[in-house]
């Protein structure tokens, strides 16, 4: 059984003698869930980001009609993306478009009622992608932040992002997390030329375009 408090209000306008009777309320616990059908998600930066899922009270589908919450991480609280009700099978559908590149957690939330308490299903992570022209080099010899560069060295070179920033990179299925090691490349329309390492770990061509969240 679960113990719900009554409101102050109602505790103030209880007749005299009858306080005890309102103090709290026992009802029958129904336990809610939230189940997602993803848990990460790799999007371009202005393409719709699609979450389906069910929602669950007492071990059947919720009713129709009952709204969830879409929130991203922001700090240390959540805040709100988008909304959307629930189906006749307890089935939903959130969208949202990010506009910038970046990562983001995000969550789904049911406000509850006295059914059952509020819940919230377990964290997503967005990966916010642009385009970035790409190119690779080899060899050896020194690079500009420090150390040197051989055949497993992992690493981009960028002309600009300050030296040991971490860039994720996305090329097809495959997406690797490296340093930025070295200055480079400086041919027009290239953002970021990567290690030999690097390549390998993409499974990049010679010239091409890559996902960076940077």
């Amino acid at each position: 059984m679960c113990v719900y408090d009554v409101p102050p209000l109602a505790r103030a306008l209880a007749p005299a003698g009858l306080m005890s009777s309102v103090e709290a309320t026992t009802l029958p616990c129904v336990t809610s869930e939230v189940r997602l059908r993803a848990r990460r998600l790799d999007v371009l930066a202005g393409e719709p980001v699609r979450l389906a899922g069910t929602l669950q009270e007492g071990g059947q589908r919720a009713p129709a009609g009952t709204r969830v919450e879409l929130q991203r991480r922001a700090g240390r609280r959540w805040r709100e993306l988008a909304s959307s009700r629930t189906r006749g099978d307890g089935r939903f559908v959130l969208r949202f478009t990010p506009r910038r590149p970046g990562s983001e957690l995000l969550r789904v939330t049911f406000a509850g009622g006295l059914s059952g308490p509020a819940v919230a299903s377990a964290v997503s992570r967005v990966e916010v992608f642009r385009l970035a022209g790409a190119s690779w080099y080899g060899g050896g010899g020194g690079l500009a932040c420090g150390g040197e560069l051989t055949s497993a060295t992992l690493g981009v070179a960028n002309k600009t992002l300050p030296c040991g920033t971490i860039v994720t990179l996305r090329y097809g299925e495959r997406t690797v997390r490296v340093p930025v090691i070295d200055r480079g490349p400086y041919v027009e329309g290239r953002e970021f030329d990567l290690t030999e390492a690097t390549k390998r770990e993409l499974g990049f061509g010679d010239t091409g375009e890559v996902w960076t969240t940077s």
